[in-house]
């Protein structure tokens, strides 16, 4: 049964950084790589591996060792259309194993939104708590149109995750709405409904910055950039087929280059599929 999140109120939530003192470590993992067929470029499944004094944070997923199993669970047109790179050893399970963590010290699991690209890990962690917004949570839970039920999997969830709930407090993060999930580190969700009904961005605390997951608010670098917006044609064209509010995802784009343009240098944005992001956020260490 999920349970539903009590709102952490705080009055401002970039001052959390100047209390930060102790080390962490953020290792960025591709767990769901895509060489789609046709005019789009590889994508990537960037998920981040947050380690703590209290345990490991992950944001989003990428798939499972199930869906390597069984491929078939990810749709045929899924499979043939964007052609999934389904090995082991791209799981989250297998690369937190590879850098010498035990999987039971991850604790928390934070969800920018509950696309099946993003999920297919959930299951090979079992005893972990599951955060995602409310809004998210019912849209998944219903499927009430075609659109969600070919993007949403039940299968995912089928063992039954301690889901935690999560509303969308009264506070302000940089002029942005935000929930406090989790404290030490301190971690956020900040609503960027439009690719789906309640997608998030995940906000990760840093001693001297602020990482922030766009999950699949947009997909091309290009579309943040404060010069010179862009995002290749077949890209732009993906996004709006799959986005359950088009117009709606543009304005977060916008949000997310005036938050570029008013915090430069504190905040760190990159999205789960671009490579060129991911290249350069691992490249760091």
């Amino acid at each position: 049964m999920p349970v539903h999140a009590t709102p952490h109120w705080t009055a401002d939530f970039p001052r959390i950084r100047q209390r930060r003192a102790a080390a962490m470590t953020v290792h960025h993992l591709d767990c769901a790589p895509l060489r789609p067929i046709g005019p789009l470029a590889p994508l990537v499944g960037h998920c981040l591996l947050v380690e703590a004094g209290s345990g490991l944070v992950l944001v989003d997923t990428g798939f499972g060792a199930a869906d390597v199993s069984e491929p078939k669970r990810l749709g045929a047109l899924f499979r043939t259309t964007m052609r999934p790179r389904l090995d082991l050893s791209v799981t989250a399970v297998h690369q937190i194993r590879k850098l010498g963590y035990d999987i039971r010290d991850v604790r928390d699991i934070v969800l920018t939104h509950l696309d099946f690209d993003h999920t297919g890990g959930l299951a090979d962690f079992p005893a972990a708590r599951v955060h995602v917004h409310v809004d998210e949570y019912r849209a998944a839970m219903r499927r009430e149109t075609r659109a969600d039920a070919a993007r949403y999997l039940p299968l995912h969830w089928e063992h039954g995750p301690q889901w935690v709930i999560h509303d969308t407090a009264d506070s302000d993060w940089f002029g942005l709405r935000a929930s406090r999930v989790l404290r030490s580190p301190d971690v956020l969700l900040v609503p960027l409904p439009g690719h789906t009904h309640g997608h998030c961005a995940v906000a990760v605390a840093q001693p001297e910055r602020w990482l922030l997951h766009c999950g699949d608010a947009y997909f091309h670098h290009g579309e943040i950039d404060l010069r010179r917006p862009r995002c290749p044609r077949p890209l732009a064209a993906h996004q709006r087929r799959v986005a359950a509010d088009h117009l709606s995802r543009l304005d977060q784009v916008e949000a997310l280059r005036e938050l570029r343009r008013s915090q430069p240098g504190l905040i760190a944005l990159f999205s789960s599929h671009d490579e060129h992001e991911f290249r350069r956020f691992a490249a760091e260490g």
